[in-house]
Order: structure tokens, then sequence, then C-alpha cells
């Protein structure tokens, strides 16, 4: 379990963000970030070849130091080689990982951890410094960054971390986005049903012919 209270986040300033990854997701998340008067950079790993307009792209290692919070919004398959490079410049903060197991090569969709691990749990294992929450990723990047898109906003987000401090500083943020039903779903072992959630949300992008969707919790 991840523990301390150090470099958490304060939400009643505009923050430094890192954001890894350059992908649909980390452009949203950035681009949110930054409508909210935060100082947001984005980090790839060939900043020559990236210039996306109104965000500023730096290599992955200055995205890290520069964020009080990060985001981390990477290939899953590329996220654990990518964050143990950055262990040293994520030490003691709060890292949002959004990234999911996914391999398409077989021309399917499979999950390449699955059942008794997750990417969640392998994340804060290769970095136990830092406190890991698992958020945003069981929907689409344009709901992750504006809930009221999908009813009204009427509809769950999911979280799952070690450090109670850390999800609630992630809720904060949620909210700043406009959330209103967040669910903490207890340690970051419960990554593992929240990255299992894909293959039905794949499912339902096909019934539904749009991604523009979300799962909503009642009893």
């Amino acid at each position: 379990m991840v523990s301390g209270s150090s470099n958490l986040v304060r939400y009643n300033r505009g923050m430094n963000v890192g954001v890894l990854g350059t992908g649909v997701v980390g452009q949203a998340q950035a681009a949110k970030l930054s409508e909210l008067d935060h100082d947001v950079v984005v980090g790839t790993r060939d900043t020559k070849d990236k210039k996306i307009k109104g965000l500023k792209i730096v290599s992955f290692a200055e995205a890290a130091a520069h964020g009080e919070l990060i985001i981390e919004a990477l290939n899953g398959n590329a996220a654990l080689t990518v964050l143990k490079l950055l262990k040293k410049q994520l030490a003691g903060k709060v890292l949002i990982d959004i990234s999911n197991p996914l391999d398409f090569s077989s021309g399917e969709l499979r999950l390449t951890v699955i059942n008794d691990d997750s990417l969640g749990e392998q994340i804060q294992k290769a970095l136990p410094k830092t406190k890991v929450v698992k958020a945003f990723n069981t929907m689409n990047a344009s709901v992750q960054v504006d809930p009221a898109s999908v009813a009204g906003g009427d509809h769950h987000l999911f979280i799952a971390g070690d450090d109670k401090k850390a999800k609630t500083e992630v809720e904060k943020l949620a909210k700043s986005y406009g959330w209103k039903n967040i669910m903490d779903l207890g340690g970051i072992k419960s990554s593992r049903g929240m990255e299992m959630i894909l293959p039905i949300w794949l499912n339902l992008f096909g019934v539904l012919g749009t991604a523009n969707f979300n799962f909503k919790i009642t009893k």
C-alpha cells in the first residue's frame, strides 16, 4: 500500500500537470486541464514528430518532472516500459492511470493482463513511491472530460487505488470536470475489474454505433 501525503496536489490554484501520451486520450485530458487554467505539458517519446495545436509538447522525462499531478494516457503495451524510466521523477506524486492492456494483433480484442493481475497493479508495483489511482479507463476520451455529454452527467466514474488521500485528490479533479457520481472501488487490485470492462465496452460500441455512452450503477 502506498502511504504518505507529500506532493499531493491542490485544486484551489492552477497546478502543474504532466500528461504522458499524445494520443486521443492524452490530448483530451490536456485540453480540458488547460481550459481549467492549469499549466499543462504533454510528454512524448520523440518531440520532433509531435506538434499539436495549443499544447506544449516535451519529453516524457520533462513532463514527469513538471507535473505535481501526472495523467498517464499511454498505450497499455508501452506504459510499464515508459514509466519505469521515470521512477525518480514520479516519486511522491499522484499518477492517474488511464491505460488499458489491450491487444488487437489477432484481429480481435484480448487483454494482455487479466484475472489475477492488472496493468494498474503492475504500474503500482513498478512505482512503489508513486500514488497510482486507476480512473477514466472505462469510457471514451470525450466522455472523460465532458461527463455532461451523456445523460446530463448521470452516470459513474470508477476509481481505484491504495492511497485514500490520492483518491480524494483525483475525485476533486473529476468534480472540476463536472463528474457527479464517483464510485471508489477500493484498492489498486480493483483495476482488474475496471480493465476487464473493456471487452463489453467494445461490444456496446458496436451495438450502439457511438462511443458516447457510459455505465450507471443503481440499486
